[in-house]
């Protein structure tokens, strides 16, 4: 590792952006599934198997995030600190953030949740994948597949995305308004904050995030 204070500083800084990102985006979908309008496909996914299973849907996080990891090994994708840490820190802070809320029974406080969660989770998503430690289990099982297969980011993450949607909606997860809002307004919004959270590099300058793991994450 560098002894150049700038080096040790960015690093510190990025570890910081990772866990803080990583945090809040377990919290944010605490959020969504409080506000009970609709999830993120994988959401969706996570939590019909919660239904299904009766284990809690931080818990159903970990377990799915384990078990996609494994499908990096015939993609011969590796992982980085940010992707073991992706699922762990996301399903414990979704089940903590769960536990400390109350439910919202009204429209009027489950449609502020709902915003509040799609905004949270693009800041979220800007701080983690800006501090470039490797991308989450799905992101990562996108992008190997993308590499091994030559079909674009884009077919394979609508392929991907649509088939946990439909069975996590079998299963009893919710669909609603607020996957509909999801997919249109996180795309813009964690390009913005990737932008806003960019670490400097050792030559001074910033680098965004653009790579097929920022990819993989925002709708193009």
């Amino acid at each position: 590792m560098s002894n150049d204070p700038s080096t040790r500083r960015h690093l510190g800084r990025r570890l910081i952006q990772l866990y803080a990102g990583l945090v809040l985006y377990g919290a944010s979908v605490a959020l969504l599934v409080k506000a009970d309008l609709g999830l993120a496909p994988w959401i969706v996914l996570d939590q019909g198997l919660s239904e299904l299973t009766g284990l809690s849907i931080g818990t159903i996080v970990i377990v799915m995030g384990a078990v996609v990891l494994l499908l990096w090994i015939p993609l011969r994708q590796r992982p980085g600190l940010g992707t073991i840490s992706n699922f762990l820190l996301v399903g414990l802070a979704l089940d903590g953030t769960l536990a400390a809320m109350p439910d919202a029974h009204t429209l009027t406080a489950r449609v502020p949740l709902l915003a509040g969660g799609i905004l949270l989770n693009g800041v979220a998503t800007g701080l983690y994948i800006a501090a470039r430690f490797g991308p989450g289990p799905r992101d990562g099982l996108m992008t190997g597949l993308h590499q091994r297969t030559g079909r674009s980011i884009r077919l394979i993450r609508t392929a991907i995305e649509a088939a946990v949607l439909v069975t996590g909606f079998a299963l009893g997860g919710t669909v609603g308004v607020g996957t509909i809002l999801y997919a249109l307004s996180i795309g813009p919004l964690s390009q913005l904050f990737l932008r806003v959270f960019a670490v400097p590099t050792a030559s001074g300058s910033t680098v965004v995030a653009a790579g097929p793991s920022a990819r993989a994450i925002l709708p193009r």
